[in-house]
């Protein structure tokens, strides 16, 4: 096999952050929450509080950086335009 593979970090790493915010907004309404509310709060501020702790979505939502989670949504919601 004399092939050069591509690496695509960007797709599985968006892919790896709509799994966290899926189980994280799942989370959030399970308590009762607006999870958008939720989330803007949290990517604006920083503040993981914003996020609660059940099903150790506080603890998954940390996993990715703000400026990460905020291109992964632009991109998302661009390439649907």
């Amino acid at each position: 096999m004399d092939q050069t593979m591509k690496f695509q970090f960007e797709k599985n790493r968006d892919e790896e952050i709509r799994q966290i915010l899926t189980e994280v907004y799942q989370a959030l309404i399970e308590k009762g929450y607006n999870p958008i509310s939720q989330l803007v709060g949290y990517i604006l501020s920083g503040d993981p509080t914003y996020v609660t702790g059940h099903k150790n979505a506080r603890a998954l939502i940390c996993k990715v950086e703000r400026d990460e989670l905020l291109e992964a949504l632009m991109r998302d919601y661009l390439q649907k335009s």
